[in-house]
């Protein structure tokens, strides 16, 4: 099959777990074409059956800003023409629904029907999509789509809330390449963070409001109190000159790493004894998963899809959002207690192996016949 995939190409969940999806496909004989502004992020190593199409930049004086939306349609008018595409992929529903659409209605003139499957990833839908500067089209691209895939039932719930869904969605949940995230030996490594053995937590984002890494911070400096401990903190975005700051009037820089953007965060989660998520709102939390992957116990917020994946008591903790003083105490429940650290590492892993992408990967391939048989014979 030759798939298009459309996606954001940066470290967000979206563009991780279509470039992941991509890499899986390739591995398992499809024809993969990523179509996007740049080179994804995970897209670093060369693979026979992925091709990579860059969108054009458009610098004319008279756009203030920069028509992407046309400059992104009449490139996948083109991939799809000349590469003989079967199906497009599209990841975040904005604007790339709306641009898929435009392409099915350029290519029936050229007597060429290309279905779409658009997955949801959340801020697509609860943040982004439910504006009212965007709610109309979001919802109507949706519903042009041939197929509609979410990464929780959670999220699946709160599209067909938000908006009059007339098609069924399916729920696809994030993956994870055990190939990729698992526990391996890296005491050296951990020397090198943790000198004196202390315990290690980590946080992963992109440093938004939603993410609250304040919380992450704050929830820290109370471990700290208890027993020595180590806080990395994995990303870059608009709230890390505010944790930056707060870290400095707590005093815990010394025990704070602010490392930026990294490609290899499982040889950081490898070293990791607990990973903190006080999100706002989560479609799915496919860092916890990753985290889990490499047998870290999570503490993190109860919402959104975060409890079909963290679970309560088993795999880490569950709190409420801006329960500081509750994910502290969990936190150092688990870290204080070498036998309970153990059992959550091990649930974090079984636990995580339900997400296998061997077990998720079968399902993409299954949905994309359906749909392409179901659109075999469709029109406008």
């Amino acid at each position: 099959m030759k798939i298009g995939i459309v996606c954001y190409p940066t470290f967000g969940g979206s563009g991780v777990l279509a470039t992941e999806l991509g890499l899986g496909l390739a591995k398992k004989g499809h024809q993969v074409h990523f179509i996007t502004y740049k080179r994804p992020a995970r897209l670093s190593v060369f693979h026979e059956n992925i091709y990579f199409h860059e969108v054009s930049q458009v610098n004319y004086p008279l756009f203030e800003y920069e028509p992407y939306d046309t400059s992104l349609t009449s490139k996948l008018v083109d991939v799809v023409k000349y590469e003989n595409l079967d199906l497009l992929h599209v990841h975040y529903a904005i604007p790339h629904a709306a641009v898929a659409y435009m392409t099915k209605k350029i290519l029936l003139k050229h007597g060429k029907y290309i279905p779409v499957v658009t997955t949801l990833h959340g801020t697509d839908i609860t943040l982004v999509g439910i504006d009212h500067s965007f709610a109309p089209v979001v919802e109507f691209s949706i519903n042009k789509s041939d197929g509609i895939t979410a990464v929780s039932n959670y999220l699946k719930s709160k599209t067909e809330e938000y908006f009059n869904i007339e098609k069924d969605i399916k729920v696809i949940y994030n993956f994870i390449d055990f190939t990729r995230f698992k526990k391996i030996d890296k005491d050296h490594f951990r020397k090198a963070i943790a000198p004196n053995d202390e315990k290690i937590l980590m946080h992963i984002s992109n440093f938004r409001k939603v993410k609250r890494v304040q919380d992450v911070i704050k929830v820290f400096k109370k471990v700290s109190e208890k027993m020595p401990s180590k806080l990395l903190l994995i990303g870059d975005g608009p709230e890390r000159a505010a944790c930056e700051e707060l870290c400095r009037s707590l005093g815990i820089c010394a025990d704070t790493r602010f490392l930026g953007k990294q490609d290899a965060i499982e040889e950081l989660l490898a070293v990791t004894d607990l990973f903190l998520l006080p999100s706002g709102n989560e479609s799915f939390g496919l860092v916890a998963l990753e985290a889990m992957a490499c047998e870290v116990p999570v503490i993190s917020t109860n919402v959104g899809g975060i409890p079909e994946v963290n679970l309560d008591g088993v795999t880490g903790f569950l709190s409420d959002i801006g329960d500081v003083e509750g994910m502290a105490a969990n936190a150092i429940r688990i870290l204080d207690n070498p036998e309970m650290l153990a059992r959550f590492r091990a649930n974090a892993l079984a636990q995580a192996k339900k997400f296998d992408i061997d077990y998720i990967l079968p399902q993409y391939e299954e949905y994309y016949m359906e749909v392409l048989e179901h659109s075999r014979h469709q029109a406008f």
